[in-house]
C-alpha cells in the first residue's frame, strides 16, 4: 500500500492499538451522542455515557482523547472549551471539547456496517412484497394526477427503492444462511428438526407471497410507460437538487442528468427483479427456485444425521477413524503401510521408460517393487535436465473442428423455442375448461401446463381464483377450483398428473 493510501486509512488506526477496546468505546459513545443529536463532548460526559472506562483515570482518559484527535489518527476534532470560565485560573487551566471528525465518523460507521453483516441471518420480507405494490399503486395514481404532488412523489420513489434494497439485501443474507445451515455438519439432531420445521413453514409461506405478489408487483409495473418513467425519474432528481449550491447552470444540468441516470438505474433494477423475459428470470423466480431446492436439501440432511447417530457409517467418519489409527502407529513405516493399505496405492508407474532399458530390466531380473537406487539408472535427456520438460517428437495434436457440433446445439436450441411456442399457441384461448377435458397432451404441453399450474396453486392458496401470468410474460392462468372435491388425471408421455379437476382459462398476453 503506498504512503497516500495508507494515510487515507489512518483513522482505523485505534483498532489495533494497545486498548483497543477503550479506544472503541470512546467513538461509540460519540456516535451515540451524534445520533441523540450531541455534536460536542467534555472528557466526564464520555465517562458517563461508558460502563467501561470506570476504572480509566481522568488523566488516561485525557490522553486517549488527545490521541484520537491528534493529525496522525484524526477521529476527533478538539476544540477549547470556554463555557465554563469563570476565573483566571479556569482560562490557564486546560479544558478541550470533542466531536467527532468526519474521518472518524466514517470508520465507525463502516465498522457498524461490518459488525452488523458479519453475523447477519436476513430474512425472507412478505411484508416488503406488500409493501413495494402499494407504493408502486400510490405511484401510479400521482404520477397521472393533473396536479403533481412532488412531495408525495419524491417520498414514494424514496420508500419504494429503500424497501426494494432492503428485500434483496436481506434475501441475498438468509439464502446465505440458509446455505450454511445445510453445510452443517456437526449439529444437535434434535435441535435442528426442531428448527428445520420452523424454516421449511417458513420457506413455503415466503414463496406463496412471492408468487403471489411478484406476479402483482410485475403487473403494476407494466402500468407505467417508459414515458411515465423518465418523468418520475426527471421530477425527483430535479427536487433532490432544490437545496444544493451550484456555481453555474451547467453544474446544475450534469447533476441533473447524474441524478435521472441513477434513478433510472434504480428502476430498472426493481423491474429486473420481479419481471422475467424470455432472454432471462427474474431474480424473483430464481430465489423461488433456490428456496425450492433448500426444502429436499434441508431434508437430507436431517437424514445424514440420522445415520450419523444411529452410528452408520459415513466418509467422514471413516476418515475420523483412519486418523485415529495413523496416529496409534509407533513409527512411519507403518504409517506407510496402513496409507497403502486404505487407498490401495502401489509403486509408481507414471515414468515413460525407453523400450531398450525395459529389456535391460527383464535380462537382469529387476522386479516392479526394486528400489530405484538398486535398479540400472536410466539416461535422461539434456533437454529434461535443464527445462524439466520433454515433448515427444511429432506433429501437434490436430485441432478439432466443432462448427457442425455447435450448429447441430443451434439447431436443438431452435428446435426446442419452437416446440415451446407451438405448445404455447395450442394452450393460448383455451376457454375455462376443466382439467379432466383438456384430453391427452403432448410432453411440451404438459411441461407447460404442470408449470403454470405449479405457481397458480400456490397463488390460489385458501380462495376459490386466482389469476397469474407466465415467467416469460406471454400467457395469462385464470384458475378456478371446483365446488366440489372431484379429482381427475391428465396423461402425457412425460407422465400423468393427478389432483382436483380445477376450471382454467389461458389467453395470450401479447408479450413475447
Amino acid at each position: 500500500m503506498s504512503e497516500l493510501a495508507a494515510s487515507q486509512y489512518a483513522s482505523f488506526a485505534y483498532l489495533t492499538a494497545p486498548k483497543a477496546s477503550s479506544y472503541r468505546g470512546i467513538m461509540l459513545a460519540f456516535v451515540e451522542a451524534k445520533d441523540q443529536f450531541a455534536v460536542h463532548l467534555r472528557p466526564d460526559d464520555i465517562a458517563q455515557r461508558l460502563s467501561v472506562l470506570s476504572v480509566i483515570e481522568s488523566d488516561e482518559l485525557a490522553d486517549m482523547l488527545d490521541q484520537l484527535a491528534s493529525p496522525g489518527w484524526g477521529n476527533l476534532l478538539a476544540f477549547p472549551d470556554t463555557s465554563r470560565v469563570s476565573t483566571l485560573e479556569d482560562f490557564q487551566r486546560r479544558r478541550m471539547l470533542y466531536q467527532l471528525s468526519p474521518a472518524g465518523e466514517a470508520a465507525e460507521r463502516a465498522l457498524g456496517v461490518y459488525d452488523r453483516s458479519f453475523g447477519e441471518r436476513g430474512e425472507l420480507q412478505s411484508v416488503a412484497l406488500e409493501n413495494i405494490a402499494a407504493q408502486l399503486v400510490a405511484l401510479a395514481m400521482a404520477i397521472h394526477e393533473d396536479q403533481l404532488d412532488l412531495p408525495l412523489i419524491h417520498n414514494g420513489l424514496r420508500s419504494l427503492t429503500a424497501v426494494f434494497s432492503d428485500l434483496a439485501d436481506n434475501a441475498s443474507a438468509f439464502m446465505g444462511s440458509l446455505q450454511r445451515s445445510i453445510d452443517l455438519q456437526d449439529a444437535d439432531l434434535d435441535a435442528f428438526v426442531a428448527y428445520k420445521d420452523r424454516l421449511i413453514g417458513y420457506i413455503e409461506r415466503f414463496i406463496s407471497d412471492l408468487a403471489v405478489r411478484g406476479q402483482r408487483i410485475a403487473q403494476e409495473l407494466g402500468v407505467f410507460t417508459p414515458t411515465d418513467i423518465d418523468r418520475l425519474c426527471e421530477l425527483v432528481a430535479r427536487r433532490e437538487l432544490e437545496d444544493r449550491l451550484m456555481e453555474n447552470a451547467t453544474d446544475f444540468e450534469a447533476m441533473l442528468r447524474q441524478g435521472v441516470d441513477n434513478w433510472r438505474r434504480r428502476w430498472q433494477g426493481l423491474v429486473d427483479w420481479f419481471v422475467s423475459s424470455p432472454q432471462r428470470k427474474s431474480e424473483a423466480d430464481l430465489l423461488r427456485a433456490r428456496a425450492r431446492s433448500a426444502v429436499p436439501q434441508l431434508l437430507q440432511l436431517v437424514a445424514v444425521l440420522g445415520e450419523r447417530q444411529s452410528g452408520r457409517a459415513d466418509r467422514s467418519t471413516d476418515f475420523l477413524a483412519l486418523a485415529g489409527w495413523f496416529a496409534a502407529l509407533p513409527d512411519d513405516d507403518s504409517r506407510h503401510r496402513l496409507w497403502r493399505a486404505a487407498f490401495g496405492l502401489t509403486p509408481s508407474r507414471h515414468l515413460s521408460v525407453p523400450p531398450d532399458m525395459t529389456g535391460t530390466w527383464l535380462a537382469q531380473g529387476v522386479k516392479p517393487g526394486s528400489s530405484w537406487n538398486n535398479a540400472v539408472p536410466i539416461a535422461i535427456s539434456a533437454q529434461l535436465r535443464a527445462t524439466g520438460r520433454w515433448e515427444r517428437r511429432g506433429p501437434g495434436a490436430r485441432i478439432q473442428d466443432r462448427s457442425e457440433a455447435k450448429r447441430v446445439l443451434a439447431e436443438q436450441a431452435q428446435e426446442n423455442a419452437r416446440l415451446a411456442a407451438a405448445a404455447r399457441q395450442s394452450l393460448a384461448g383455451l376457454t375455462p375448461t376443466k382439467l379432466s377435458a383438456i384430453g391427452p397432451l403432448d410432453e411440451d404441453q404438459f411441461r407447460l401446463i404442470l408449470s403454470l399450474l405449479g405457481d397458480a396453486v400456490g397463488a390460489l392458496g385458501d380462495a376459490d381464483e386466482a389469476s397469474l401470468v407466465s415467467s416469460e410474460g406471454s400467457l395469462q392462468m385464470h384458475i378456478k377450483r371446483p365446488p366440489d372435491a372431484a379429482r381427475t388425471a391428465v396423461s402425457s408421455p412425460a407422465g400423468t398428473l393427478t389432483g382436483p379437476d380445477f376450471t382454467i382459462t389461458l389467453t395470450e398476453t401479447g408479450s413475447q
